[in-house]
């Protein structure tokens, strides 16, 4: 007889999966796509027919590039006419890169960090970046042609991070590319995606999270723990990895990004550290020593008690109440990431924590939204919600430059903004933003209710979390048809 041929391997190769087009799967978006077309046809099959020229990353990087060129386009008063106060909050076109420039002596060839007579109230990395666009500046002196061109760099470059966030995003959400037009055309990031670096920041935590995803624990501490050296908030990923990791009890891929980011800061941080103790010591005195900052729930309070016989709020009394609070808020995180029925996605904890600091802290400028956007369209990828959101912050965005301009001048009445009315708006994009968090906490305390999983997908961005078993609950897995509902017919990709 002859010998039998023994079975060949089924094939590991990857088959394009159909991807999930929101018109189709989204119930907000179904309702306004008639305009163009309406939604996507039953029979087509996006993901698995090539669309030719303008697939999904090329079409978001043209929404990306046009919702630069209109962030830019914002500016327009400044850039014609300086920035000048008050007239850049009166017209909303204000910028921290001008203002800098002239202040803090860039536009006087000060290094910043590393000159020892230079006051610069941030992270090394992003002194960094601040002095090195400085020197691409032609020219000597302060002058409005060299402020402008300071920002024009900086703007180009942010577009840039922008869209390679984008991209990020998109890349992390499997058969949910589309989830990062959120990004791409948040007006958020449009309105304040040219304030300070904070892009630069959201980029970094996207290729960390990114190379998470992919298993590449080393590449994914090093994009953290650089984006930790340019603002603090990168650092607060780890935290959702470390629950994780108690829940499936695994342990060596966040102990490799743990260790790769402490490296990656100490390679930025310990030559300023040596080259000028004083100037590296900066950001943590101001950090520690400032009081209230403007729009954050603290400063809210101040306005409120003033004159009505309310105790004032003091740095000291504010640090230890953040922080408390912050703890309290992570505690919170911590139980329900270990006795959710089902483990949580790592961007779904990211978020929450993210957002429970920028609630919490004693500052909540308006490009904080920046560090919020891309965590939220991958928490939540539901569109009526995040436009909900992004309303208050735009109420907000414009709130804070009409009571930054009656503050700062004697302005005409008709143009100032009354301060109960700032309070308000202060208070509306905090309850906003607790609101998005409830969402989030909903669709974990309810698997069902995620979008995402609805697909078969266990989780996009966990990497080495991506199916693993649970190893630490605090409470027992729900029953197995709580997981499994029936999906809407609007639901299904």
């Amino acid at each position: 007889m002859p010998a039998l041929t023994p079975a060949r391997p089924p094939s590991r190769r990857r088959l394009p999966l159909r991807i999930v087009v929101p018109s189709r799967n989204d119930p907000f978006l179904r309702r306004y796509t008639e305009m163009l077309g309406g939604p996507l046809g039953r029979h087509t099959a996006p993901g698995i027919v090539s669309p030719g020229f303008f697939t999904v990353e090329r079409v978001l990087i043209i929404m990306t590039t046009l919702a630069a060129l209109l962030s830019v386009l914002v500016k327009t008063p400044c850039r014609a006419g300086g920035w000048t106060q008050p007239d850049y909050f009166y017209q909303a076109c204000y910028s921290d890169w001008p203002v800098l420039f002239a202040s803090r002596h860039l536009a006087e060839g000060v290094f910043p960090l590393l000159n020892p007579d230079s006051f610069f109230e941030y992270p090394a990395l992003l002194g960094l970046l601040a002095g090195a666009t400085a020197w691409l500046v032609p020219g000597r002196g302060d002058t409005g042609e060299r402020a402008l061109a300071y920002f024009d760099i900086n703007a180009a470059l942010a577009a840039a991070a922008w869209m390679v966030t984008v991209l990020a995003t998109a890349r992390m959400g499997h058969r949910r590319p589309w989830d990062a037009a959120m990004v791409a055309l948040a007006p958020g990031i449009v309105l304040a995606g040219t304030i300070n670096w904070d892009l630069w920041a959201a980029m970094l935590t996207a290729l960390g999270m990114l190379a998470f995803a992919r298993n590449r624990p080393v590449a994914a501490g090093v994009y953290l723990g650089l984006g930790t050296a340019l603002k603090a908030y990168p650092l607060l990923v780890f935290g959702a990895i470390i629950l994780l990791a108690v829940r499936t009890g695994r342990y060596r891929a966040p102990g490799l990004a743990a260790g790769s980011a402490a490296a990656a800061w100490l390679l930025v941080n310990v030559p300023v550290l040596l080259l000028n103790p004083a100037g590296w010591g900066q950001f943590l005195a101001y950090s520690r020593d400032r009081g209230a900052g403007y729009s954050s729930i603290w400063y809210a309070w101040n306005l409120s008690a003033d004159g009505r016989l309310l105790p004032q709020l003091d740095a000291t009394f504010i640090n230890v109440a953040s922080l408390l609070l912050f703890l309290a808020a992570c505690a919170g995180i911590a139980l329900l990431a270990l006795t959710a029925p089902r483990r949580p996605r790592l961007a779904s904890l990211a978020f929450l924590v993210v957002a429970a600091f920028v609630l919490t802290n004693k500052v909540y400028s308006p490009q904080f939204v920046l560090w919020l956007v891309p965590l939220a369209a991958l928490a939540y990828p539901r569109w009526r919600d995040f436009l909900i959101w992004q309303f208050f912050e735009v109420m907000h965005w414009w709130a804070i430059w009409m009571y930054l301009g009656r503050s700062t001048s004697d302005g005409v009445p008709e143009h100032n903004l009354d301060t109960p009315y700032y309070v308000l708006a202060v208070l509306g994009h905090i309850a906003a933003t607790a609101w998005l968090m409830a969402r989030v906490v909903r669709s974990v305390r309810h698997p069902e209710r995620d979008v995402v999983r609805r697909l078969d997908i266990d989780d996009p961005q966990g990497g080495p979390f991506d199916g693993a078993p649970d190893r630490f609950v605090l409470a027992g897995p729900a029953p197995r048809h709580m997981l499994r509902r029936p999906l809407r017919k609007e639901a299904q990709a």
